[in-house]
């Protein structure tokens, strides 16, 4: 890693003069953690002239859980979410997420928002400067091949961030708030399946806060990841599952998934599903479906295939693990 390029650094001390401090500079660029953002800088990737430290913005790191639901601020540490009791027994796979990505120091510092915004990542992207120069860069950034599919015109960096998936599963929506105002929008909305441009935020936006409804009546819900080592990496194929099964039957399912798409993603279908008991033939439809909608492409070290026969693995094994839980 380089050095960090020259930067402005300011420090608002509301959210107001945040919001006009990245419109005033359209390469400004928000930092919390900094845990995705400072090492992607250091190996050239982005030079922002400003960095708007939101650290100081009040409220920014509250959050609140109650029975009709919570309220996650964006600025939460990963380490507070996976800590937290009252998380734990609401939100098990939020809970579950949010310990699993990285490790301990990082998760010290990096954020709820951050993680939710992290950047799209790529074998051929996420390289030093000279290494990504000697190859002519890439579609994402400066050049303009994207060397996983080089006779398309599309981005193929892979999205893998583990709190979205969970909070998706549970009916999370996410609160924006930028120089026109403020909105709130299911949080699958946040993203758009394209690894050059896959956060859907207008110019001069953050996101505030993640707001969860409360669960369905007796739904449990769990995450899990595969990764090349034990701690620290990126998932490779990520599932996060809520089930609430009534009488042997399931009573309602989402299944949401990262890691293998350029966006994090519900699973289509699952609907279906209602009413049937949890048997081999449900999870087999389960792992087809699977299947059928995560698109890995070569964006990492292992098989695209094999990304693909993880999740579809994992979403069956955490489906019929709950199941048992229930019954």
């Amino acid at each position: 890693m380089e050095r960090l390029p020259a930067f402005e650094l300011k420090r608002p001390t509301s959210l107001a003069q945040a919001i006009e401090w990245l419109a005033a500079t359209p390469e400004a660029r928000a930092i919390a953690g900094g845990t995705d953002l400072v090492p992607n800088l250091r190996d050239g990737i982005g030079a922002p002239p400003v960095l708007v430290d939101l650290s100081r913005v009040p409220g920014f790191d509250a959050y609140e859980i109650r029975t009709a639901g919570a309220r996650i601020g964006a600025g939460v540490t990963l380490a507070r979410l996976a800590s937290d009791a009252g998380v734990a027994a609401a939100l098990p796979a939020v809970s579950a997420a949010a310990a699993s990505i990285a490790g301990p120091g990082h998760r010290s510092v990096a954020t709820v928002g951050g993680n939710l915004c992290v950047d799209t990542r790529c074998v051929y992207y996420n390289q030093s400067e000279w290494w990504r120069k000697s190859n002519g860069y890439c579609l994402k950034h400066l050049g303009d091949t994207c060397h996983v599919a080089p006779t398309g015109t599309r981005c193929h960096a892979a999205y893998q961030g583990d709190l979205a998936p969970a909070l998706i599963a549970c009916g999370a929506s996410v609160e924006l708030a930028g120089p026109r105002g403020t909105r709130t929008i299911a949080l699958e909305d946040l993203y758009r399946d394209d690894g050059l441009a896959h956060l859907a935020l207008e110019p001069g936006e953050l996101v505030v806060a993640v707001a969860v409804p409360a669960q369905p009546r007796g739904a449990m819900s769990a995450y899990r990841k595969a990764r090349a080592r034990g701690a620290i990496d990126f998932p490779l194929a990520g599932v996060a599952v809520r089930l609430a099964v009534d009488d042997g039957r399931i009573a309602a399912i989402d299944v949401a998934l990262t890691g293998t798409n350029s966006r994090p993603f519900r699973l289509a279908g699952t609907a279906a599903w209602v009413g049937r008991a949890v048997d081999d033939g449900l999870l087999a439809e389960l792992g087809k479906a699977v299947q059928k909608q995560v698109s890995p492409m070569r964006t990492t070290v292992t098989q695209s295939n094999w990304r693909r026969q993880v999740a579809s693995v994992e979403a069956q094994r955490l489906v019929r693990d709950l199941a048992k839980v229930a019954s």
